[in-house]
């Protein structure tokens, strides 16, 4: 009989957070995964930066105005920390719906009182963090509220239906991060966006990604509220209630199924994971289909901190670098000693 593939069914969540409230989006998060499960999906995708909702001012707002302070301020408060009891619960829901969960949020770490960065959170079916990814370049007026992430951010998970991965809007440029999960064996990827990004070319992007990578994508956006907009007032100039476009798109680029700008909804589709070998036998870009002896990529995964804290060795540094210029000095008084002799 050989060996079996599974199918299983997605859905990529298109909805508006309760803007700037991180109890309430929770809430409404876990409602909509728990939407989404009864109707049978194995994995959920949430939109970027969705707890407490994506920062729509940055493009929009002088960066000094009092207001865009006073919005930060309140975006950083309702953050969210890994681990927390915000986590918690969507960790909980997850577990009660036997389902993956994959959602954006403005993370912050713990005791820190300033940055803040635009993350993915795992989580798998039976409750736990699978992990988190890191946008690796804000984009545009997000510098004025996001830090980039770092070689960490790039991690792939083993689920029970896939290898999953996640990129965060334009992430989805930048072929060498796009190669990298590839690489490392991704078939099933969730693509988050705030809402209007995504229907800015980032249809174009994703099916082409699904194309070249054969693997499905999970892209969810989320929904520019009537009452964000409100929220907003003046930083919201030029913003129309609506945007959305979220997506699901399978090997070879099909689109299996497509958004309505105008509303929240959630999306669905059945992946079935034997039309990745049947489109990898024609083309494998981490496999047979190039040259590795021509090609190659280096990731550097170290972290980042902030301070690194090193021991007391003398004045002799430690490890590698130490021995090198223990084994540098000690040459260099040979040469002295040499030079001495002659010199006799």
């Amino acid at each position: 009989m050989g060996d079996s593939y599974s199918k299983f069914n997605v859905a990529a969540v298109q909805a508006a957070p309760v803007f700037l409230d991180r109890e309430a989006t929770i809430e409404k998060a876990c409602q909509l995964t728990g939407e989404a499960a009864r109707n049978g999906a194995n994995v959920v995708g949430f939109s970027e930066a969705f707890v407490p909702g994506f920062p729509h001012w940055v493009n929009r707002a002088r960066p000094l105005k009092h207001r865009v302070e006073k919005r930060y301020l309140q975006l950083f408060k309702n953050s969210v920390e890994v681990p927390s009891r915000a986590i918690d619960e969507l960790c909980e829901t997850a577990r009660q719906n036997d389902c993956y969960v994959v959602i954006g949020i403005n993370e912050k770490e713990k005791g820190t009182m300033g940055t803040l960065y635009n993350t993915q959170v795992f989580i798998s079916r039976t409750g736990e963090i699978l992990g988190k990814h890191r946008k690796l370049v804000p984009t545009l007026g997000e510098r004025l509220v996001h830090t980039g992430g770092d070689g960490t951010a790039l991690s792939v998970f083993e689920t029970d239906y896939g290898r999953l991965s996640g990129l965060i809007c334009g992430e989805h440029n930048n072929l060498l991060a796009k190669y990298t999960l590839l690489a490392r064996g991704a078939n099933l990827h969730v693509a988050s966006w705030p809402a209007f990004m995504c229907k800015w070319g980032g249809d174009f992007i994703l099916q082409q990604f699904a194309y070249e990578g054969k693997l499905f994508i999970i892209s969810a956006s989320d929904y520019f509220s009537k009452e964000m907009k409100e929220e907003l007032g003046d930083d919201s100039e030029g913003a129309e209630v609506g945007g959305g476009s979220s997506g699901i798109y399978g090997p070879g680029g099909r689109v299996l199924a497509k958004g309505k700008e105008d509303r929240e909804e959630i999306l669905y589709a059945e992946v079935d994971m034997e039309e990745i070998i049947k489109a990898k036998a024609a083309q494998d870009i981490v496999g047979h289909y190039n040259r590795f002896d021509i090609f190659r990529l280096y990731v550097n995964e170290e972290e980042h901190h902030s301070i690194r804290t090193l021991p007391n060795t003398g004045g002799v540094l430690p490890g590698k670098t130490g021995h090198l210029v223990e084994r540098m000095s000690q040459k260099s008084t040979k040469r002295d000693q040499a030079a001495e002799e002659i010199t006799a």
